[in-house]
């Protein structure tokens, strides 16, 4: 095994322990890793994977080193690493790991390095740093890359704008795009773990709370859907008129962030752009406002100008620090404005990262098969995939769905009747 830099290798059997448990959740990678550990797909392939280091990514490099593959991985997130995770995958698994949870940016950034150092030959991503640095600063390992896999909205966002300005220098299948992802991970993995997580940093009472939930992607429609279960009065902002309609229909209030803003108790931004709580709406809300990011990157919140805006701030609780403006109101910044739900929980439950990481390793097994025959750019995952997860899914939940009679497939496959 090359190097690794974790915080504590006494940690790992704690670590073991939690990836096993993580690992009772998750039944389509484990029937993948059985396959996996008899075909030996990856054999002699180098995959340097950046991922949020969970009890469930550690279920994935199993299943890949299962495959044969030689993997390295470094955190996506220098809040996200759960350091018993980390020494485990190190001390038990022999899988090089470079992540420590609260790491700066500049160890964060040495560390996507190292994981570089391993001259991938597939690369796996989530927000498209690992791929971005590659780019810009070892484009002399470009010519051994076959490929890449991307997790995120975010990734995916940033990954398409490469392709379109002819900068992506191999093909990336966009995991995100898989409705067995987005359609469960980003709206009910984002929805109970970002709660867990604003409820764990701060232990406030979100009933009778006003939950200001800008963005009604997939993951703002998961997080108002729960902060509405809990009892919240959920204000939705949006800046596309379908998406906002849609949230009107489903019941919520919608309106500018500026008007949100002065009503609001928490907010917690999910849409991964930048500035979406910004200056003015800083100088409008009212004293013990919450605020809180689930979107990828911390840039959601323009936290430069809350810091302008202070006159001195405080760490309260673990992941709570309490901004003093300069006419006396407190705004309290969970999480450094990173991933609230990875920052002080821990992430998405296992059950439904089963199918998202399902998804990449499917998703590796197809790139390392068909890469010569893709172009540089951005693929969705092929249906094919999608459908089997979602089948092998149902099985271990002891779900049986019918299927179409020949006189079925027939039908829907003709024109000649109508009335």
């Amino acid at each position: 095994m090359s190097g690794f830099d974790i915080k504590d290798p006494k940690l790992a059997e704690g670590g073991r322990l939690r990836i096993e448990w993580a690992e009772r959740e998750m039944p389509v990678l484990r029937s993948i890793r059985e396959r996996f550990a008899k075909e030996r797909p990856l054999s002699g392939v180098r995959i340097s994977a950046c991922l949020h280091v969970t009890t469930e990514t550690a279920n994935l490099m199993r299943t890949l080193q299962a495959g044969g593959a030689d993997v390295v991985l470094t955190a996506s997130n220098p809040l996200s690493t759960q350091d018993d995770v980390a020494a485990a995958l190190v001390n038990v698994f022999e899988i090089p790991t470079f992540a420590i949870k609260g790491e700066d940016n500049v160890t964060y950034y040495k560390h996507l390095r190292a994981a570089l150092d391993h001259q991938p030959h597939l690369t796996m991503d989530d927000g498209a740093d690992l791929v971005s640095t590659l780019h810009k600063e070892r484009r002399d390992l470009l010519s051994n890359v076959l490929g890449g896999t991307e997790e995120t909205t975010t990734g995916v966002i940033r990954l398409r704008a490469m392709a379109a300005d002819g900068a992506l220098a191999f093909p990336i299948i966009a995991v995100n795009d898989a409705l067995t992802k987005h359609l469960f991970d980003n709206r009910y993995g984002t929805g109970q773990s970002t709660i867990d997580g604003i409820v764990r940093a701060t232990n406030v009472l979100l009933a009778g709370k006003v939950f200001v939930v800008a963005g009604y992607g997939w993951c703002g429609r998961g997080l108002a859907s729960r902060a509405r279960g809990m009892g919240s009065n959920v204000i939705v902002t949006e800046v596309d008129p379908l998406k906002a309609l849609e949230a009107v229909m489903d019941g919520y209030r919608v309106m500018p962030m500026t008007e949100a803003a002065k009503i609001g108790d928490i907010f917690c931004t999910v849409t991964g752009d930048i500035n979406v709580i910004d200056r003015h709406h800083f100088e409008l809300m009212k004293d013990g406002a919450i605020v809180a990011n689930s979107g990828h990157f911390n840039v959601e919140i323009n936290i430069p100008a809350l810091e302008e805006l202070s006159q001195g701030k405080r760490l309260v609780r673990p992941f709570v620090e309490e901004y003093t403006l300069k006419d006396g109101r407190r705004i309290y910044l969970l999480g450094e404005g990173r991933l609230i739900n990875l920052a002080s929980a821990e992430g998405h439950p296992a059950s439904v990262m089963d199918m998202s990481f399902a998804n990449q390793a499917l998703s590796v097994e197809y790139m390392l098969k068909h890469h010569a025959e893709l172009e540089k750019k951005v693929y969705s995952v092929p249906e094919v995939i999608d459908q089997e997860i979602a089948r092998l899914k149902l099985e271990s939940m002891g779900i049986e769905i019918d299927t179409l009679t020949p006189e079925q497939v027939q039908y829907l496959n003709s024109w000649e009747e109508g009335t």
